[in-house]
């Protein structure tokens, strides 16, 4: 039998890359825009805290505050100093910043004082590998553990070296992972791992592939903003298949069960990028068990099945499960 599922523990974690860059629309955000999300935290009455923080407060056994949020920053591009951390300052938040040591000093990346400075001034530093790698690609190969532990280290040593700390958290590269990738960033001893699947962070959830919502280009709308702090957590817990890697079938038949809540769960939905609602069917013969499948061939590096609900109140809640196709 499942039981209902209380969710009194969850953290809304955001992520952004770049901050008044026009050139790159998909992955930036104004200084307008931005500064409208942490108006919305400070009158909704969000206690922000750095990731470490939340995992640490999981870690003791410590409630999360009723209303918690994370802001996540990936890259390190110059533009976070100039333009996002002075409104963070500006509201009393923190930011946790996820780095990859080869880019530190070039082109439109902070160097390391910057990064020394802001590390002083309370901004979290987490690794993001060394050279931002397609860590998923050539799995198959002899040495494919090898290279993704040579990133991982190779980066902290430049952390160790140029900061004098090696970080616990690590972001995955484009925000892709896998079983098997997951498991090497736990032996490399990371403390936990986030993706860029859009989700809400739970005690109960895999610490090393962690969600957070994208902000940026049309995400970025304060509206939207709003929507997703809002949101619950959709207690998803995926059967088939284990990996996030398209293999043989494309599009990937997903079978998970559900666990009870307040939601509607006969009004599950499915979302699939560039395609209609896909549908949502029972699995013959089991309790609470559903799966679903695009109705055509997922296509790209990366795509998603987003899984929604809502409940008598009109919360949604969510859950959304990452594909990738990376070269062989």
């Amino acid at each position: 039998m499942f039981q209902q599922v209380v969710f009194a523990g969850q953290a809304n974690v955001f992520i952004y890359h770049r901050f008044d860059d026009s050139v790159y629309p998909s992955t930036n955000i104004s200084s307008r825009e931005f500064q409208s999300h942490l108006e919305i935290l400070h009158q909704q009455d969000f206690t922000v805290l750095t990731l470490g923080q939340i995992l640490d407060k999981i870690k003791h056994g410590e409630s999360l505050p009723e209303r918690c949020a994370a802001i996540t920053v990936d890259d390190a591009y110059r533009s976070f100093l100039t333009s996002g951390w002075p409104l963070l300052k500006s509201f009393g938040f923190p930011a946790t910043l996820f780095v990859s040591t080869d880019t530190v000093g070039g082109g439109e990346h902070l160097d390391w004082q910057e990064l020394k400075t802001l590390r002083n001034e309370g901004v979290e530093i987490g690794n993001h590998t060394a050279s931002h790698a397609f860590l998923l690609d050539h799995q198959n190969d002899e040495n494919w553990e090898g290279r993704v532990l040579g990133e991982l280290g190779r980066a902290q040593q430049a952390f160790e070296r140029n900061l004098g700390f090696r970080p616990r958290l690590f972001a995955y590269p484009y925000g892709e992972f896998s079983p098997g990738l997951a498991v090497l960033v736990r032996q490399a001893g990371f403390d936990a791992a986030f993706g860029q699947q859009s989700g809400v962070l739970t005690p109960d959830q895999d610490f090393f592939r962690l969600p957070r919502f994208p902000m940026g280009g049309s995400y970025a709308n304060p509206d939207d903003f709003q929507d997703k702090l809002f949101m619950k957590h959709l207690p998803v817990k995926v059967v088939s298949p284990e990996t996030t890697v398209l293999e043989d079938e494309n599009p990937p038949r997903l079978v998970f069960s559900l666990e009870a809540g307040a939601f509607d769960s006969g009004g599950l939905r499915c979302f699939v990028p560039g395609q209609s609602e896909c549908k949502v069917e029972m699995v013959p013969g089991e309790d609470r068990f559903f799966e679903i499948q695009a109705s055509k061939k997922l296509v790209g590096r990366r795509s998603k099945y987003t899984i929604t609900a809502k409940d008598a109140d009109g919360t949604w809640y969510w859950f959304s499960q990452l594909w990738v196709l990376p070269r062989r």
